[in-house]
């Protein structure tokens, strides 16, 4: 974990432990411990028990008996809320997408398609995963709509957990379906546009859920 010297320091122990949540450095059902974490990050305790209840009121913790804050466990139902609210507000963006790209934008989507799956050859997940919100990013941008890109900037932390874990097992059908959204909106086709991203979330939606449900088969035998 690496502090950012530029950032208030109750923020920066925020930002801190919330990227090692999402990004898997701090795991699902793992206790925070207040003391342990002071340490590490070199901070007195109250930051760090403040950064705590920021991040359970994110939903990222949850406080359990006997155990105190724990990072809280994917679920299905999790998942599907936050998928399920994506989907709608992603088909509007690239609804708008079709409206208003220009030809520097496609070329620009197309660069950072390019770029996404450069990374894919380094085989390293954090990078995969930012070079996918830098593509998804440029489409909010076309969309010039200043309300919508900031409830999907708020959400984007909470779909970063289920980007990461999509990409561990479908990088590649990743790429296919970014190279099907760029053509769609190229050709301001709406409706191709927007089926293309239902099935990206879709095929998001059954890839985390089978993982879940197979871990929870595993635990319970």
């Amino acid at each position: 974990m690496i502090i950012d010297n530029y950032l208030p320091l109750r923020d920066v122990v925020f930002i801190t432990l919330r990227e090692a949540i999402l990004k898997g450095q701090i795991e699902p059902g793992e206790r925070l411990m207040e003391i342990s974490l002071a340490n590490k990050l070199g901070v007195s305790r109250t930051p760090i028990r403040e950064a705590i209840r920021k991040l359970e009121l994110e939903g990222l913790v949850v406080m359990t008996p006997r155990k105190g804050a724990v990072v809280s466990e994917i679920t299905l139902k999790d998942l599907r809320d936050v998928l399920e609210v994506r989907m709608n507000l992603e088909q509007l963006a690239v609804e708008l997408a079709c409206e208003k790209a220009e030809e520097e934008d496609i070329l620009e989507l197309k660069a950072l398609h390019q770029e996404f799956k450069e990374t894919l050859a380094q085989q390293d997940l954090t990078k995969v995963a930012e070079a996918d919100v830098r593509f998804h990013d440029k489409i909010y941008q076309i969309t010039d709509n200043k309300r919508l890109i900031q409830i999907l900037n708020n959400l984007r932390e909470q779909m970063y957990r289920y980007r990461l874990e999509y990409i561990k097992d479908d990088s590649s059908l990743l790429a296919e379906e970014h190279a099907l959204i760029i053509n769609a909106i190229e050709k301001k086709n709406v409706v191709e546009a927007k089926k293309y991203v239902e099935r990206h979330i879709e095929n998001q939606e059954k890839t985390i859920s089978a993982k879940l449900t197979a871990e929870k088969a595993a635990i319970t035998q």
